[in-house]
């Protein structure tokens, strides 16, 4: 720890004299760990002076590299860097200034996260507060540092301390390769054009990424610069060149093939839906950073109608289906995705449905999710689990069989149902009003008729309860790269019930949002036109 009098002089040391090696400095450093919570439990000084910080951090970190953690609880206010409170004027959604609360205040962010970038630095940023920190500015460092960032609105030590040490943890702990730069190679004829992701873009086809882990992924877009009709086959390389932990300077080399087809039904019926989803995702939040949500939600309808008003003009006189709506199977989940997509927390609502520092860091991470984390946040699993937890069989596979994914309306919610939704971030268990009292009191114990709003989920001495917390412990460990907190609702219970009936019910039209039919309607509306 180094205490510095003038912010706007930072002073330090030799790097030297701060970095010690772990293994010969261990009690020293878990005593100073220990103490840290009770050193300035009794200090009433709230001011941040983050700017300056991560300047006297770049001094020692950079003849080294390496990761750097900021965990920030308040508006950065003291010294070069300092923020100011913005967005809470509701007059300004739905205006053409709307997206300048979505984008970065101050370049000096951006500015250090080069700096960190060209001295292999990579940048998470962990932030707490319930009250208006500027992520959207903060979280600049992680995107152009190949970072991360974690967001823990109104954090409470009692109900959060779980998430925060298995997300540090496993920040810590994974498999991560330093100091990488990304190339990736095309054949003839092809030509890569936009790249989207949480990266520096260093040149046009490398990608700097201080630190590169496998809860990260990219999105590429591709163009043809001549036709490809020569030939059958289109080969892509994508070559990492990075150091392992060991200290080891390795390059890993990925190479895929391509059919190329002279039939655009063919590349329609070989579409991959996971990639096209992940694509526009991209696309949309970064559209919102330049435009109103409504325009990005647009967006995506425009783009979803295009494809499908392509593929009609090719089959629909053949096949005499001038009237109806037709679609590749590969892409029938794709107007449903695209429904989920415009209802996600960055794209979605207004001034009063999603807190801007909570939009701003759904943002920053659904723009490096992996695709199939990213479907399950898009269109979370829901299953009902009452029948599951009394059933008394032998066969434990059996019986996990029986926990179908239902469509998410509120047609799957029976009153007499236990239900578990998940998105990969966060459980919600819904308590249907007829739910068997004797199944309450065996999950809930002694606080079975409380405010579920006041109650933390605990394993109690019963089958009931130790089957639905292993269920849950078996859905966190099946992807380890969040840690997903359980959040009680009980049938009825207004406002928190209605919250998640208006946050997590995609297919139903709820606070003036489309529901899956009328979505489905203004497509084909819109694709019959001019088709």
């Amino acid at each position: 720890m180094l205490v510095v009098s003038d912010p706007e002089d930072t002073f330090v040391p030799l790097p030297d004299d701060l970095l010690v090696n772990l293994s010969e400095c261990r009690d020293v450093i878990d005593t100073f760990l220990d103490s840290l919570p009770s050193m300035f439990q009794d200090n009433v000084n709230v001011e941040s002076a983050l700017g300056p910080a991560l300047r006297a951090v770049f001094m020692v970190m950079n003849r080294l590299g390496g990761k750097l953690l900021i965990f920030q609880s308040t508006l950065p206010s003291l010294g070069v860097g300092r923020l100011r409170l913005r967005g809470d004027d509701p007059r300004i959604y739905g205006s053409d200034k709307e997206h300048t609360t979505r984008i970065p205040e101050d370049s000096f962010y951006k500015q250090m996260a080069a700096d960190f970038t060209k001295y292999q630095i990579a940048v998470n940023v962990y932030t707490f507060s319930d009250k208006y920190t500027d992520v959207a500015t903060l979280g600049t460092l992680s995107k152009y540092t190949g970072g991360q960032v974690y967001h823990y609105p109104s954090f409470q030590a009692a109900i959060h301390k779980d998430k925060l040490s298995q997300e540090l943890t496993r920040d810590l702990t994974r498999e991560t390769a330093w100091e990488a730069v990304m190339r990736i190679r095309c054949g003839k004829g092809v030509r890569f054009t936009t790249y989207h992701g949480n990266f520096m873009l260093r040149s046009t086809d490398l990608i700097a990424l201080p630190a590169v882990d496998c809860d990260k992924a990219y999105a590429m877009q591709l163009s043809l610069e001549e036709t490809l009709l020569t030939t059958q086959t289109v080969y892509f390389q994508v070559a990492l060149l990075y150091t392992s932990s060991s200290g080891e300077r390795r390059i890993r080399v990925q190479t895929a093939v391509s059919p190329v087809v002279s039939e655009i039904g063919d590349m329609y019926r070989l579409a991959d839906i996971g990639a096209i989803v992940s694509v526009f995702s991209r696309l949309a939040i970064e559209k919102s950073l330049s435009t109103k949500l409504e325009e990005a939600r647009s967006s995506i309808l425009l783009r979803i109608v295009k494809a499908l008003r392509e593929y009609r003009n090719l089959y629909a006189v053949q096949h005499r289906m001038g009237g109806r709506m037709i679609y590749p199977e590969s892409l029938k989940l794709l107007p449903l995705y695209g429904l989920a997509l415009s209802k996600s927390t960055p794209l979605r609502g207004g001034y009063s449905d999603v807190q801007l520092d909570e939009r701003c860091a759904s943002g920053f991470t659904m723009m490096a999710l992996p695709v199939a984390k990213l479907l399950k946040l898009l269109y979370p699993n829901l299953i009902r689990v009452d029948e599951f937890l009394l059933r008394t069989s032998p066969l434990a596979g059996e019986s996990e069989n029986m926990l179908k994914r239902l469509p998410l309306t509120i047609d799957s919610l029976a009153v007499g149902g236990l239900y578990i939704y998940d998105d990969g971030f966060r459980f919600v268990i819904w308590f249907g009003r007829n739910l068997s009292t004797d199944i309450i009191k065996c999950i809930l114990g002694d606080e079975f008729a409380a405010d579920l709003s006041k109650v933390y989920l605990q394993e109690q001495d019963n089958e009931v309860s130790r089957k639905l917390m292993g269920l849950l412990r078996k859905f966190r460990q099946s992807d380890p790269s969040y840690y997903q907190l359980c959040h009680l609702v009980r049938q009825g219970e207004q406002p928190r019930e209605g919250f998640f009936l208006l946050r997590n019910l995609i297919e139903d039209q709820v606070g003036g949002t489309n529901s899956y039919m009328d979505w489905i309607v203004q497509l084909h509306r819109q694709v019959q036109q001019n088709a």
